[in-house]
This record gives C-alpha cells, structure tokens and sequence, in this order.
C-alpha cells in the first residue's frame, strides 16, 4: 500500500474543475446508497447514454455485429444496450469501490481458485497478471488487492487532471504502487523483483509492436509484449477474470491457472493464445466487456475502417 501525501486542494480550485468537483460530490454521495439500487441507476445512466452518445452506439454496434455474427440483428442491438446498460453500472461500481468501507466492500464481493495465483508467486519468477477490459476491472483490483500486497496495476492517466489525481490516490491506497503501461522499464524491474505486475493488453495501439492475431474470429492488432515481458523476465503468466453477479449483488473475480509452454517463439501464436484467454470471459459475460471503444480501429493492408458511416 503507497503511502499517500496530502490532497493538493489548491491545484484543483479554478472554475475548470468545478463541473468534476460537483459529479465527483454526487457520485461519492450515491455510494452511500444500498448497493442495488446504485447498481438500478448505473443501468439508467447507461441507457440515458445509449440514447445520447450515438457515436460510441455506433462503435458498439459495429464491435458486436462482428464478433457475434451468429445473432440475428436484434440480439445484437439487444447485447449493444446491455454493454451500455453495464458501462453505466461500471461507474458506480468504480465509485464503491474507491470509497465504501472495507466491511460493507467486500461483504459483497467473491474471490475464486485463488490458490492458482498463490501457486504462480511462490515460485519467485514474478507474476504477469493477464487481465482483459471487463467493465468490472476497477472492482476486481480492490477484491484481490488484501490477499496480494504485492500487486502492482498499470494504467493509461485519464486526461481530466482533477479526475486523474483522485482515481490514481484511491488506486494507491490499495497497491503497493502504480505503474505507467508505457513505462516498460519500470515494469519490467518490478517483474523482475518477483512482484506482481496486472496489466490489460486488449486495446488497439496500432502496429507497433503488434501483429495481427484472431480476437473473437477477428483479424486485430494484438500487442506482442505479453510474450516479450515474460521472456525477457521469465516470469509466469496468470489470467485474471472478472464479472458481476447476475443479480446485481456483487462482483466475483476468478484466477486461471498458470498459462504453460508461453511464451513461443512465434509472436501470432503466443497473441492468439492471449486473445483466446480473454475471449473466455467475454463469450461467458459478453455484455460485460467494454465494447464502447474501438477495438478493430487498426485494419490489415487493404482493409476498410469498419467505424466509419
């Protein structure tokens, strides 16, 4: 756990911040409500936003029609409602779980096979934790962070600076540290120190350092270094799964075992093993997964950009 200094108060006073300061207010207010009912006005929010964010309905809509083929167009448009339905409870749960009290936090979530990545720390390699863009990621770091002092997160900082001070301080106050996904040195001596390092690669970066590889039946940019850390490291890689409750009553986070013979020397390969790991918790939860960003953004030679109208 990062030792904190204290909230820069005065940085964050002109009017630019005001708007951030009142729905930040809001939000920590609404964090006192029972649970379910957060989880009834996350689902509004979300479908307040699916009426009004044509654009990002329109990138959800084209990500599902092709990685869900074998629906009909109204189970697609159905599953696009639903991501937004869960990317509006996804904010209220990032809010719970930066500022609920530990007793009334984790009397609603449940951790699973968390012998798997005991197992993988005990070995002293160093840990590559393989997580995916669920909308439940902010919630799986603070379920897993008691039982693993160790964990260090990386992150991309959000734009909005008020916003970025307060999610990163609520961050630390769980981890040992925080790590900057594009600081790969750092990463790669935390990894080396025989801590655990979770990270999410499933975004489009564009080609550098990435090869095209199937996600979801899809030709997509899939970044290599996963393979390239844990070779360079030699350390072992463990899937991280996370998901709500059907009832809307909590979040359960799952470890897979250990992934064995990876890395290859064959960059498609060891990619392609890392989207099929990710792919099973998105056919699990599908309206789960944050579908609102673009994932197929990058396109093979000769491919049109499926995002544009």
């Amino acid at each position: 756990m990062s030792r904190l200094s204290p909230f820069p108060v005065s940085q964050y006073l002109a009017p630019k911040h005001w708007p951030t300061w009142f729905w930040l207010g809001i939000l920590r207010l609404l964090t006192l409500l029972p649970y379910r009912w957060q989880m009834a006005l996350g689902h509004q929010l979300g479908m307040l936003s699916y009426l009004l964010i044509k654009r990002r309905r329109h990138i959800a809509a084209v990500n599902i029609s092709m990685c869900f083929p074998e629906l009909t167009a109204q189970q697609q448009q159905q599953l696009v409602k639903d991501s937004f339905s869960s990317a509006g409870k996804a904010i209220f749960e990032s809010a719970f779980s930066w500022w609920a009290g530990d007793r009334r936090f984790h009397k609603i979530h449940v951790i699973e096979d968390i012998e798997s990545l005991r197992n993988a720390e005990k070995l002293g390699k160093g840990v590559l934790l393989l997580g995916g863009h669920y909308t439940t990621l902010e919630t799986s770091g603070r379920i897993i962070a008691p039982d693993f002092p160790n964990l260090y997160p990386t992150y991309r900082p959000a734009r909005n600076k008020l916003f970025e001070e307060i999610m990163s301080r609520n961050r630390r106050k769980r981890f040992k540290g925080l790590l900057r996904s594009a600081d790969l040195r750092r990463i790669m001596r935390t990894i080396k120190a025989g801590e655990i390092v979770w990270y999410a690669p499933d975004q489009d970066f564009g080609r550098k350092r990435s090869v095209f590889a199937p996600f979801m039946g899809v030709p997509t940019t899939t970044l290599t270094l996963t393979a390239h850390i844990a070779k360079a490291t030699g350390c072992v890689v463990v899937p991280l799964f996370s998901e709500r409750l059907a009832d809307d009553s909590g979040c359960r986070v799952r470890f897979g075992p250990i992934l064995e013979d990876f890395p290859t020397n064959d960059d498609v390969k060891d990619a392609t093993r890392i989207n099929e790991t990710i792919e099973q918790q998105i056919r699990r939860t599908p309206d789960q997964y944050l579908w609102l960003h673009r994932r197929f953004k990058t396109r093979p030679d000769g491919k049109t950009d499926v995002y544009s109208k």
